[in-house]
């Protein structure tokens, strides 16, 4: 019995063993479940605990800060349009720049603006700007180089007056580099015009360059001058004493030294022109210079074919279309002449008086020696 009993009490520890280790193996179990649940719901706490407001002071403030808006990302400019840019750069630098080169080695650069008489309606401005005048200009503008645009005024001269001469802006010509001259139609002849060359600002300031000579457009109906220097060398004399090239009023050479560079000879009489002053004191040859001028009056008009005119008393014969021509002498003194149209009916008379002077004043002679200006 002793025997069973020892065997029985065994087996009941071993039991008891059996079981504390079931147990242990099933809480181990429960925790090792309960840890792999707590790890799922992990993030979407941590979500929750960021979205929600209350989960910290840090998140009350930041959730109590405006959010700012995310800047719009930089766009890459391409390799092109930097080029268009580029190019549209230089070419309105190229618009803006009036300097010219010399064609020649020997000639020194200078600045000149000069202004030629073509006809009655169109003039032509001719210049010549050195870079350094260019650079001058870029620094005294400064911040308003960029703004600047090339530009010719043309200014009307109303020199009638005896005490003063006031010269009016009538127009103002956008030019471009690349070019040294340009023709200006001009209007109502004859007047009087001179030309200023610089660069216009966006702030409406003026830069001057240079400015021209003046010169006075004739009267219409003479020999007009068109084309290029080939046309302008055949009419040299007629062009140059259209642009006030024997005015002593302009008083600068720069019209003068144009001629004589473009057509390579002196401008002047042509004694002078051909064998220089004092020609013929330094050959001594006898002088018989002779040099007489006088005047006439052409007198012309209108009437109707059946009137009866006269002039100063003397008929006047009018042709078929009523018209009539009268050249008279023009004598060293005033004269006042009515010329009266009758009806053929007698009825009606009209009267036009004019009034006409001529004072004729000779001077000395003048002779030249060698040397002289």
């Amino acid at each position: 019995m002793a025997k069973r009993k020892g065997i029985s009490g065994w087996h009941a520890m071993r039991k008891d063993e059996l079981v504390k280790a079931l147990v242990k193996d099933a809480r181990a179990a429960e925790r090792k479940k309960a840890a792999r649940a707590t790890k799922k719901s992990a993030p979407a706490k941590s979500a929750k605990a960021k979205a929600s407001p209350k989960s910290s002071p840090k998140a009350k403030s930041e959730t109590a800060r405006p959010k700012r808006a995310k800047a719009a990302p930089k766009k890459k400019v391409s390799a092109r349009t930097i080029r268009k840019i580029q190019k549209a750069h230089e070419l309105r630098g190229q618009k803006r720049d009036l300097a010219t080169e010399s064609g020649s080695a020997k000639k020194k650069p200078r600045d000149r603006c000069v202004l030629l008489v073509r006809d009655s309606y169109w003039l032509q401005a001719y210049w010549e700007i050195t870079r350094e005048t260019v650079e001058r200009a870029k620094v005294a503008l400064a911040e308003h180089w960029h703004t600047a645009e090339p530009v010719l005024r043309v200014a009307e001269i109303d020199d009638t007056s005896t005490t003063s001469t006031a010269e009016r802006v009538i127009r103002e010509i956008p030019i471009h580099g690349g070019v040294n001259n340009w023709y200006i139609d001009v209007a109502e002849p004859p007047k009087t015009f001179r030309v200023t060359l610089g660069y216009k600002t966006g702030n409406k300031k003026f830069h001057v360059l240079g400015r021209s000579n003046k010169v006075s457009t004739p009267v219409p109906g003479g020999a007009d001058v068109d084309g290029n220097w080939a046309d302008i060398a055949e009419n040299c004399e007629k062009i140059f004493a259209m642009s006030g090239g024997y005015n002593s009023d302009n008083g600068n050479g720069e019209l003068k030294e144009l001629f004589e560079e473009r057509l390579r000879r002196p401008m002047g009489s042509p004694a002078t022109t051909q064998y220089g002053a004092g020609a013929d004191t330094v050959l001594s040859r006898p002088r018989q210079f002779e040099f007489n001028v006088d005047a006439e009056m052409v007198i012309f008009g209108s009437a109707d074919a059946s009137a009866y005119v006269t002039l100063a008393g003397e008929p006047v014969k009018l042709r078929s279309d009523g018209s009539f021509t009268v050249r008279l002498p023009l004598p060293d003194r005033r004269q006042v002449l009515p010329i009266v149209a009758s009806s053929a009916d007698g009825v009606e008379q009209r009267t036009t008086v004019l009034a006409v002077e001529r004072n004729t004043k000779v001077m000395e002679p003048l002779i030249k020696q060698n040397g002289d200006d």
